[in-house]
């Protein structure tokens, strides 16, 4: 890089990489000594008592302990976009757009976690109200002798919803580029032909939707988190992009 303000700017890509390693590392060691570092960082549903504010930022460095696969997806995607990015938005914007795009993708999983939760927390609140005068079977051999229970029941499916991973901001960028650079040519593994960036982030987002509302039992991805990136990104660049044509009315 060719000036001091593209080294700065690399560099935050630099680190946020280095810092997604070092959690992953942490990951695979800190189970030794009994430390779960998802059930404290990572994102719990907000009704169970592992959800924690904090959460919302925390959850976007951790990645699938099983495989390396997901955090080198999304740090390949960081170091391949990130640069740029940073470089046409600068670097305070850069860091701003990352994160409230992050950020976002939780908020909106939040809701979807909530809409798929809603008629379970129903039945739930229901017991409650209702009050125990005698045991209840719900099949599956789980009975309910009081409503201490059904809430600690409750909290235990609550707290099962946990999401990680930056992807979310990962998508983020990638609509960034498609909307700075929407005529580029981009290649995708195992597609000969290139296609333009406007084409892809269309492409990914119609994907990332039919995917997310199918809710397929064999996909653990958060795909309402990504759309949340691209939604709040789109809504970012173009909030910015407003402000910018004011100051020069």
């Amino acid at each position: 890089m060719g000036t001091e303000s593209n080294k700065n700017g690399t560099s935050i890509i630099i680190h946020l990489i280095i810092i997604n390693v070092l959690f992953w590392i942490a990951a695979q060691l800190l189970p030794r000594i009994e430390i779960d570092i998802y059930k404290y960082l990572g994102l719990h549903y907000w009704a169970g008592t592992d959800f924690k504010p904090f959460q919302f930022v925390t959850y976007m460095f951790l990645h699938d302990p099983s495989s390396i696969i997901h955090l080198f997806c999304n740090m390949f995607n960081l170091y391949m976009f990130g640069p740029v990015i940073e470089r046409t938005m600068g670097r305070n914007k850069f860091f701003i757009y990352y994160f409230v795009t992050g950020i976002g993708a939780g908020i909106v999983q939040q809701l979807a976690w909530t809409y798929d939760l809603a008629p379970f927390t129903a039945g739930i609140n229901q017991l409650i109200e209702g009050g125990l005068s005698k045991p209840i079977d719900i099949g599956n051999n789980i009975v309910f002798y009081s409503i201490g229970e059904v809430t600690d029941y409750a909290n235990n499916v609550y707290n099962a919803y946990v999401s990680v991973g930056a992807s979310g901001a990962i998508f983020a960028l990638l609509l960034a580029f498609g909307m700075f650079f929407p005529n580029q040519p981009l290649y995708i593994m195992f597609i000969p032909i290139p296609i333009k960036a406007k084409y892809l982030v269309i492409g990914y987002a119609i994907i990332e939707l039919f995917f997310g509302v199918k809710n397929f039992d064999i996909d653990n991805v958060a795909h309402f988190a990504h759309l949340g990136g691209l939604l709040f990104g789109l809504l970012l660049i173009l909030y910015w992009r407003h402000s910018n044509k004011k100051k020069f009315q």
